[in-house]
């Protein structure tokens, strides 16, 4: 392995960690924060399939490498792992940061919603969030869509970023695992799926069929709204809409929640799981 120490929190090999919370806030052209044990573990697997996603450095605690020497192990020797104790770790990231275990990555390549779906299978399952702004929810989505074994993850323009640090860390670095295409509208994100020929399926509390009665097809999608809005009145009338059968009480589940029992279902039906 090719450690590094560092010494000082102003060394600019580690500039890309500095002050992560606001450069959360502005952008990071492409990269990302993988923060955690888990997340570096799928930063690494990711790394090593050679697809869209590479680690470009990676920074730990120095009371941490040993632990994740293992993990650390499957990063090609170019990959530079820099090592501090807390007091230089914490001023390089600008707070106490607990886990000790930080990776800059890089998407290299945007797969488009097209290209995305024209390569799956002829059985298939997909995910798609529609206007989702949620750092969480959108973590959990791809979390759920791992654990139920989506085929692709669709996410509109007026989505938030998931790899966003929050949201990679929600996921349990699933955004690394799950294909995924974000961009363009809703109506672009629909028409293709039709267009591929997918049943297409909204989640909505006001949804005509219970999700335990929706029928299985060989290519299935489930759109899931925002928890305020939900998905457009527009756009539901021109799909098929699913709800969850609920106690009294409450009109509605949270986003994630909701799009994790109703994958279980379509992939329990379908067969997937």
């Amino acid at each position: 392995m090719n450690v590094i120490r560092i010494d000082n929190a102003d060394d600019p090999r580690i500039d890309e960690f500095c002050s992560i919370r606001e450069r959360d806030l502005v952008g990071r052209h492409g990269r990302f924060i993988a923060e955690g044990t888990v997340v570096l573990r799928m930063l690494a697997a990711a790394h090593k399939r050679g697809g869209e996603f590479l680690a470009e450095k990676i920074l730990i605690l120095e009371n941490r490498l040993a632990g994740v020497a293992d993990i650390l192990a499957d990063f090609p020797a170019e990959v530079p792992i820099y090592v501090a104790d807390s007091t230089v770790l914490d001023g390089i990231v600008g707070f106490h940061l607990h886990r000790g275990i930080l990776a800059v990555g890089k998407r290299v390549r945007d797969v488009q919603a097209s290209e995305l779906l024209a390569s799956l299978p002829e059985r298939a399952l997909v995910a798609a969030a529609i206007g989702i702004s949620n750092h969480d929810n959108i973590g959990s989505i791809f979390r759920n869509a791992a654990a139920f074994g989506v085929s692709a993850i669709l996410l509109d323009e007026s989505c938030c970023d998931p790899l966003y640090r929050k949201s990679l860390r929600v996921s349990v670095g699933a955004v690394l695992q799950v294909p995924y295409a974000r961009g363009g509208t809703t109506l672009e994100l629909v028409s293709g799926l039709f267009e591929n020929g997918f049943a297409v399926w909204g989640l909505s509390p006001a949804g005509r069929t219970e999700i335990r009665k929706v029928q299985s097809q060989p290519r299935m999608a489930l759109l899931t709204g925002s928890e305020g809005n939900g998905l457009p009145p527009s756009l539901m009338e021109k799909i098929e809409t699913a709800s969850i059968a609920q106690a009294p009480g409450l009109d509605s589940l949270n986003a994630a929640t909701a799009t994790g029992i109703a994958l279980y279902q379509i992939a329990s039906a379908q067969g997937g799981i």
